[in-house]
């Protein structure tokens, strides 16, 4: 076996049992008498997630056959959920793993690279709309959501009408050294594919997808927290937004998963709204239990079903369309 194969597993062993740690610590923090009690809310939320992951993985597998990868649903699908072994990587580009299964299908990291550029922003498009049912009611804040909406619209029409081809084109006239060069070429290649996915229709489905999806985790908190403590009066579009700010000041930490920073806001923010501390601190860890762990747990799941597969992930010819 070649050294860098077994440093890659070596690497992703350590990155496994660091998974472990962590969850071990956290879930020593959640009483057991609240996971019977809330047994079934927990379910309930965890059925929320999972199919906040087929519903992306979908769309995923739309970003690929978009730009003319015609693979099986399965085989796209395992390899979406196999990115989530490495959510706790910082901002979670350790997802960005997957691409290594599409390179024996001939797919260019460039177009990984767009398909995951391109879903990352939508998604963040869409945190922030869910984010802003919360923030509407505060008069104070209507022109900041004002100046994220227009600055994220501008910067998608700025990417689907640059001249990415006419600029890569013009790389050799601009003399930068053989590294930086190839840099320049890479990033310009993955904008360059990314423009077929921004599509006024494409991006209208996705941003739409998005929405749908991650409002479904949010329900998941609502659940949790009405279970938990029903006397208190929590709105669902509050709680969806409670769980979109969170999750984008996790993102914005650059701290893996958004851990600590996550926690937490979503335990103040509920503390907020009237929930006692040590309720809301409850609420707070079962909800990432329910969407963070379960999409690790998920993640390897995924890798393993990969390393013993032996399904071709490409379609018969016949069936592409």
């Amino acid at each position: 076996m070649k050294t860098r194969s077994l440093l890659t597993y070596a690497a992703i062993v350590v990155f496994a049992l660091w998974c472990g740690a962590i969850f071990r610590t956290d879930l020593a923090r959640i009483s057991f008498a609240s996971l019977w009690r809330l047994h079934q809310a927990i379910l309930v939320a965890s059925a929320f997630s999972l199919l906040n992951y087929l519903l992306r993985a979908l769309r995923w597998h739309h970003y690929l056959r978009r730009l003319g990868h015609h693979m099986t649903l399965r085989f796209v699908t395992l390899t979406y959920f196999a990115g989530f072994a490495f959510t706790l990587s910082p901002g979670k580009v350790g997802e960005m793993a997957k691409a290594q299964y599409y390179r024996q299908t001939g797919v260019p990291l460039s177009d990984t690279a767009a398909a995951f550029f391109v879903e990352r922003m939508l998604d963040v498009l869409a945190m922030a709309a869910l984010a802003a049912l919360g923030l509407a009611a505060l008069t104070r804040y209507t022109w900041l959501l004002a100046v994220v909406g227009a600055a994220l619209l501008t910067a998608l029409l700025l990417l689907a009408a640059a001249p990415w081809a006419a600029w890569r084109q013009r790389l050799d006239t601009i003399g930068l050294s053989g590294a930086r060069r190839a840099l320049l070429d890479s990033v310009l290649l993955m904008l360059l594919s990314a423009r077929q996915l921004l599509q006024p229709r494409i991006v209208a489905g996705g941003f739409l997808l998005g929405l749908l999806s991650w409002a479904l985790e949010g329900s998941g908190l609502l659940l949790l927290a009405q279970q938990l403590a029903p006397t208190v009066a929590l709105g669902w579009g509050e709680a969806v937004s409670i769980y979109a700010i969170a999750i984008i000041v996790g993102a914005l930490s650059f701290l893996p998963g958004g851990l600590g920073s996550t926690e937490a806001v979503m335990a103040a923010l509920l503390s907020a709204h009237g929930y006692a501390p040590s309720d809301a601190i409850v609420i707070t860890l079962l909800c990432r239990l329910v969407t963070l762990w379960l999409a690790v747990a998920v993640g390897w799941l995924a890798v393993a079903a990969l390393r013993y597969s032996s399904a071709p992930p490409l379609r018969p010819t016949g069936s592409q369309r």
